[in-house]
């Protein structure tokens, strides 16, 4: 587990942040019980800091609003992006992505090659990895330092201005007995320890990673797949039909790791543009994902532009928006996406004036070879509308919680 890392390194020093030594004091060589107390103290700070609406400008917007845990960490509701900004008035510009098993994910790479475990590593696997839906960031603590600055998200004015919030919180004492009793004076130092506990709570197996779904039980032994559901799986693995496994990995790895429904790559699906983004009203905005415009230093690689990472499926049932633009709201309407994109684009993207399909409406024609046309896409039909019907039951199989003998019913 990711949290591991991080524990291990609490072993091999002295907490950085501290001014004047943490609350579960240590020598240069820490215990075990001691790095693991001190992780587990961090990590419940992280909770309150991720639960605490106060760390916004309009006091009104918690991380845990737009990543709700009830729903996967990701939005409670089927809006395409969430409000935000001082006077929760301002949509963003992409739909809320899940937090669930982001500790296993790689650091951003142009060029990714697999590990002679994995697979072929002579193979150039292009862009993986990094944060969010494009990448622009590796670490955690990194990536929970954008919303709280975000003029469409939580909108703090500046550093200072979080810093000053968790300063007046209730748990700002644990924050000194952690990370030393002047914490507060140094804004640099205050805001790396409020991010760091973000991050360490995010690691955390039981709410991010606990493997628990009805399909983790099915490779345990210890649950049986229904008939729909096991054809579900064929299809998806399938590489004439579904096909996913291409790009969310279904398959127990070598070294025994349950599979996390992605390889962390990017691929540019052709998504019909979603009108109900204000960004998109301007026909001259487009959201390219590597490209840009959030990420900018892939702006000159136009053969990224278009293309976002794969998510993990897991606990995807529990969505109400999909792909980045949030242009579909349920799963069965996503996976038939998948199924009819080339076959009938007709039933997906909008008509012109002249009678022509618009497809690929979503990005300018001078990117839409970028757009990805393995099976199940192209011009013949693969998946039947039962064949969509069977994978988005064995997709609800990768929803976390299920217990022995329970139901896996739709959301």
């Amino acid at each position: 587990m990711r949290i591991g890392v991080l524990l291990a390194g609490l072993l091999l020093m002295t907490p950085a942040l501290a001014a004047d030594g943490p609350a579960l004091p240590w020598g240069p060589t820490p215990s075990a019980a001691a790095a693991y107390a001190r992780a587990g103290a961090i990590a419940a700070l992280g909770r309150k800091l991720f639960r605490d609406p106060a760390l916004s400008a309009s006091g009104r917007m918690a991380c845990a609003t737009c990543h709700d845990p009830a729903h996967g960490f990701v939005a409670p509701n089927a809006l395409p992006v969430q409000m935000g900004g001082p006077d929760l008035q301002h949509p963003g510009v992409r739909a809320v992505p899940s937090l669930m098993y982001g500790q296993f994910t790689p650091v951003f790479t142009e060029h990714y090659a697999e590990s002679e475990e994995e697979g072929d590593e002579s193979v150039d696997q292009g862009p993986t990895g990094g944060r969010d839906w494009d990448g622009r960031v590796d670490r955690a603590r990194d990536q929970a330092g954008l919303p709280l600055l975000d003029k469409n998200e939580m909108a703090n004015a500046d550093r200072p201005a979080v810093v000053a919030a968790v300063a007046r919180a209730a748990y700002a004492g644990e924050m000194r007995a952690l990370y030393g009793a002047e914490i507060f004076a140094d804004t640099a130092k205050a805001f790396a320890a409020i991010t760091e506990a973000l991050e360490f709570y995010q690691e955390t197996p039981t709410e991010f990673s606990p493997f628990s779904s009805k399909f983790d039980a099915f490779l345990r032994g210890s649950a049986r797949l229904t008939e729909q559901e096991a054809r579900g799986l064929a299809l998806f693995n399938d590489p004439e039909k579904g096909n996913c496994a291409r790009c969310h990995k279904s398959a127990v790895t070598p070294d025994g790791q349950a599979p996390l429904f992605t390889d962390f790559g990017y691929v540019a699906l052709g998504v019909p543009r979603n009108r109900a983004i204000p960004a998109n009203a301007d026909p001259a905005y487009f959201d390219l994902g590597l490209c840009g415009p959030e990420r900018r230093d892939l702006a000159d690689q136009v053969k990224y532009c278009g293309m976002f990472k794969a998510p993990s499926l897991r606990n995807v049932a529990l969505k109400q928006s999909f792909y980045h633009n949030g242009a579909f709201h349920s799963l069965r309407d996503a996976v038939a996406f998948y199924a009819g994109r080339d076959a009938d684009p007709g039933a997906w993207y909008p008509t012109g004036p002249d009678g022509v399909v618009r497809k690929f409406d979503d990005l300018p024609r001078a990117f839409v070879a970028n757009v990805d046309m393995e099976p199940p896409f192209g011009g013949r039909r693969v998946l039947s509308d039962a064949d969509v019907d069977d994978l988005v039951a064995f997709l609800r199989t990768l929803t976390d919680g299920y217990r022995a003998g329970q139901a896996v019913e739709p959301h």
